[in-house]
């Protein structure tokens, strides 16, 4: 049995932020059914076409849930979802509040009919305040709370590689959730749960924002390596790898030194010495790793207890040779054929390799569940109030 068998989650979901919460919750074994457009679904279906017929981030944040393809501007739509939530124990929202009143899905709505039920929200920026009616995507909200800034090469600014501001409030809100579930098993109460975007980034943006507040100036733009230690960031060595230090210490330096055969420095004794010369401190190294084979350097380091890394491409994830012999990757069908997909990091729990699902697959299902007679069913998708797809 799986922690969240028999817990039912409605998702009126797109995109990656409340999807990926809910991936997690289909992880746990609750059964999500996620809300969809009929003939379009989830914009996310089709950022590309890595994962057979749909997106390497719809597959990602998709595995094991539920498809329904609703209309919900339709009044016989929303009674389906209506249905659903009656029945549900979680309701789980990304639609714009406006959007989520007009409908009659918002938490206060749906909380004094059923005050049971557990309601998490998530908006751009929440009500009040300047920004409440302004739309915000990831790299918008990185803008905003200064990852932006704070990410790049001296003049020149990035955004993180990843959806690093959805991935945040998906594991906060799902934290979040699994807290509400343990409170109404002990008190019966549901919960109405909110959460913006821009303030799951920000509690992540707190060491930054401290460390500016603290010293009067933002941290420095230094690529891959790191603002405030050194040396800590990848090398590049003779072989055309590259290796990646992380020497956060004294202790941890002196042995450096001695596998580069670098002479004592007094400009280097100290972290805030090796940050304050890091120009003259990255020439000496480099000096020596423009010698080595990059295997070899790795060796010498690990030897020397000198935490290090090889700087590798994204390409080269899923064959791994750690995460391989663990045998953290699976294969999972998705529409129009299979693609790997990781385990989940934590040991200890069951975990099925699901499938993504095609848009509408589930509906005729969910319908029955609902009590819906076929000929109904059969009538709701004639007049396209809902659709349904097989898996290809």
């Amino acid at each position: 049995m799986r922690p969240l068998d028999g817990v039912v989650v409605l998702s009126l979901e797109q995109a990656v932020a409340v999807p990926y919460a809910t991936r997690l919750m289909a992880d746990l074994g609750a059964r999500v059914i996620k809300v969809e457009r009929p003939g379009a679904g989830d914009f996310a279906r089709h950022y590309d076409r890595a994962c057979g017929d749909v997106s390497s981030y719809f597959a990602w944040t998709n595995v094991g849930k539920e498809s329904l393809a609703v209309d919900l501007k339709h009044p016989e739509g929303l009674a389906v979802v209506t249905a659903i939530a009656a029945r549900a124990d979680v309701v789980m929202c990304n639609l714009s509040p406006a959007a989520a009143r007009r409908l009659g899905l918002d938490a206060d709505t749906l909380r004094s009919a059923h005050p049971q039920l557990i309601v998490a929200e998530l908006s751009s920026y929440g009500d009040g305040g300047p920004y409440s009616d302004r739309k915000a995507f990831d790299a918008l909200i990185q803008s905003e709370t200064g990852l932006v800034a704070a990410t790049g090469d001296g003049p020149s600014m990035a955004r993180a590689g990843i959806s690093v501001a959805d991935i945040s409030a998906g594991t906060q809100l799902h934290a979040a959730v699994l807290a509400a579930l343990l409170g109404r098993a002990r008190t019966g109460s549901g919960a109405t749960l909110r959460l913006t975007l821009m303030e799951a980034l920000a509690e992540w943006m707190h060491q930054p924002a401290l460390y500016a507040h603290g010293t009067g100036r933002d941290p420095e733009r230094v690529g891959a390596h790191h603002p405030t230690i050194a040396p800590y960031g990848p090398f590049t060595c003779g072989d055309g790898g590259a290796v990646h230090l992380a020497v956060q210490n004294d202790g941890q330096w002196r042995r450096l030194c001695e596998v580069v055969s670098l002479a004592p420095d007094l400009r280097f004794e100290t972290v805030a010495g090796r940050v304050e010369h890091r120009t003259q401190l990255h020439a000496q190294l480099q000096t020596y790793f423009d010698g080595v084979d990059s295997d070899e350097l790795l060796a010498d380091l690990d030897r020397a207890d000198v935490p290090a890394a090889r700087t590798r491409p994204v390409g080269e994830l899923t064959r791994h040779p750690q995460l391989v012999a663990r045998q953290r990757w699976t294969e999972v069908a998705v529409p129009g054929g299979v693609t790997p997909m990781m385990r989940p990091p934590v040991d200890g729990l069951t975990w099925e390799a699901a499938p993504v699902p095609a848009l509408g697959q589930h509906t005729d299902d969910v319908l029955a569940w609902l009590g819906y007679q076929p000929d109904t069913i059969a009538d709701l998708r004639s007049r396209g109030v809902t659709s349904a797809t097989p898996m290809a």
